[in-house]
């Protein structure tokens, strides 16, 4: 806000363009004075001044160009920069990037805080430019409206209720197929589907969830980890949208009594995205789930996983091996495939044949033999690794340890001179043993293949942007058994929100890891048929550091909330 020597400058600027007269100027000023706003924000609530007039004068005061909007087009890949909540909060419009420097025309060139703000989201300098607060509002308005901007459920759905005729569940199981499609070829219905994909890429979210309700039709997108609900949509477009979905992902918009499973790719803000669709029929229609997948999010080695030094050494020793079992455990959404991903591209080279064995194949990877698994045509794991291993394999992935079976031929192609990574649902690293041998393995044959057990989660990153110092509740701590003396001595931090993180207070994930690498000594519990507990103990006097201990270790250095770090590695919330 500009001080009174400030808008002294300013009337003088306006008197001498006669923009306006000076009785009227003397009176504005005070009532602008008396009221606390400014005067060109007082000028232009009263209407007592030309818009385009303030603009020039305040250009002119502040030695910065001025910039006419009329025909402004704006650039979708500067849209991107900020939140359209946020430019509109502060009259701002980016209209040119050069470099480090974003040129940002704004009606309130005075506005220090919006500079700062923006300087904060964007990581770029500001170069402001004076434009027309009328003309922005209205860029603003219109691009709310349009495809690559965010959703806006009320703009989309304009004329769609006089569009399409749906009926109820019952009214529905008797529509033509001929209606179904067409209705989902309908424009609004089409750029709902794009705006609810559009929103999940800007979001970075990893599944959209679209749940038919009794009187509406819920949306949700899961945002690291966690489910964000959106605005609900009309229960009138529930058939269409489900059938545009299905579509586009080449599934029977007929067929509504069992589930089906389809995948689709696109394009949008610069990145190719391939959805996997997964429909579920309800009592209230069917259930769809969209898991994007951005190929270009993969790690493309494990110094980019950013993993605690102990746990990266040991890994990196165990992909090094010619041979053996290397285990990856953790519960669903725990980032196994990621790590596995990470490991073998890190083992991808000319002179190695590696091939993977997956049930989907998340993502495809140049120079990489992928099978997919196909139960229904008999192609199960024990099927495909029996074929991979008569392909002359270097290292094999395998997506899951399901049964006996793949189990029994893992161990076999470890025993013969081949690195098998692989996955199991297990709790701990110390448990993944024990879970192998309830699965009815030979202790010997385990001791003798295994190399390296792992177990991971995955913790919410705080916000670098607002995250804010906060005091650790004794209680809690109490109730999760953590010694407050660990934590003696550093600052801890908590969420707080800001347009950086969408007012979520975090932004991304990463991993902790409990490594456990098989020796000697812990080769001989192995065969002993020692408890989980006590191996794990064996572990833990040998250097091993238990998830929970992992996780502290992450609160101490700020990337992320105690809570978090105790919920994810079984206490807190």
């Amino acid at each position: 806000m500009a001080d009174s020597s400030q808008l002294g400058k300013l009337s003088s600027i306006l008197l001498k363009r006669g923009s306006i007269d000076t009785e009227t100027l003397k009176s504005a000023d005070e009532q602008a004075t008396a009221t606390g706003v400014t005067l060109e924000r007082y000028l232009l609530a009263n209407d007592l001044i030309p818009d385009d007039q303030v603009t020039l004068a305040i250009s002119e005061y502040l030695g910065i160009p001025p910039m006419s909007l009329a025909h402004f087009a704006f650039d979708e890949q500067l849209a991107e920069l900020v939140p359209i909540d946020v430019l509109a909060r502060f009259k701002a419009i980016p209209v040119a990037r050069l470099g480090k420097m974003l040129t940002v025309a704004m009606g309130d060139p005075f506005d220090i805080t919006a500079i700062d703000e923006l300087h904060i989201i964007t990581g770029l300098e500001i170069a402001p430019v004076a434009a027309s607060e009328d003309d922005i509002a209205r860029i603003l308005q219109r691009s709310r409206a349009q495809d690559a901007d965010q959703l806006d459920m009320e703009d989309i759905m304009k004329g769609v209720d006089s569009e399409l005729e749906v009926g109820t569940q019952e009214e529905g199981d008797v529509q033509s197929l001929e209606d179904m499609r067409d209705g989902a070829q309908e424009g609004p219905v089409i750029r709902m589907v794009n705006m609810i994909l559009i929103e999940s890429v800007r979001l970075a979210a990893n599944d959209i969830h679209i749940e038919p309700q009794e009187d509406y039709v819920r949306l949700r997108y899961r945002v690291d980890g966690v489910l964000i609900e959106r605005p609900n949509l009309p229960k009138s477009i529930q058939s269409a949208l489900i059938s545009r979905v299905k579509i586009m992902a080449d599934l029977d918009i007929g067929e509504h009594r069992i589930p089906q499973d389809g995948r689709f790719r696109i394009k949008t803000l610069g990145k190719a995205i391939d959805v996997r669709v997964s429909v579920l029929p309800t009592i209230h229609g069917g259930k769809v789930v969209m898991r994007t997948l951005d190929s270009s999010s993969l790690f493309p080695s494990l110094a980019a996983l950013e993993l605690e030094e102990r746990a990266h050494n040991a890994l990196a020793y165990a992909i090094e091996q010619p041979h053996g079992i290397i285990l990856v455990t953790g519960p669903t959404g725990s980032g196994k495939t990621t790590t596995l991903y990470s490991c073998i591209q890190e083992l991808n080279k000319t002179d190695v044949n590696l091939v993977t064995c997956e049930d989907p194949v998340e993502f495809q990877l140049p120079g990489i033999i992928q099978v997919k698994i196909s139960e229904g045509t008999g192609c199960t794991f024990a099927a495909a690794l029996r074929a991979i291993l008569r392909q002359d394999p270097d290292i094999v992935l395998i997506g899951e340890i399901r049964d006996a079976e793949s189990c029994e031929i893992a161990i076999k192609a470890a025993l013969t001179g081949h690195l098998v990574l692989t996955t199991l649902h297990a709790n701990d690293a110390a448990g993944t043993i024990t879970r192998l041998l309830d699965m009815g393995m030979e202790p010997f044959l385990l001791a003798s293949s295994i190399i390296l057990t792992q177990a991971q989660r995955l913790y919410r990153r705080l916000c670098p942007v607002c995250k804010v110092p906060v005091e650790p509740d004794l209680r809690f701590l109490e109730d999760n058994a953590v010694d407050p003396a660990t934590l003696s001595g550093f600052t801890l931090y908590g969420p707080k929100g800001c347009p950086k993180c969408n007012n979520i207070g975090f932004k991304g994930r990463a991993a902790i890891m409990e490594v456990l690498p098989i020796d000697d000594e812990i080769r001989a519990a192995i065969v002993q048929q020692l408890m989980a507990d006590e191996i794990r103990e064996k572990a833990i006097e040998k250097g091993m550091i238990p998830l929970q201990t992992a996780g502290l270790e992450r609160v101490k250095s700020g990337d992320t909330s105690l809570e978090t770090a105790l919920r994810v590695t079984g206490g807190g919330e």
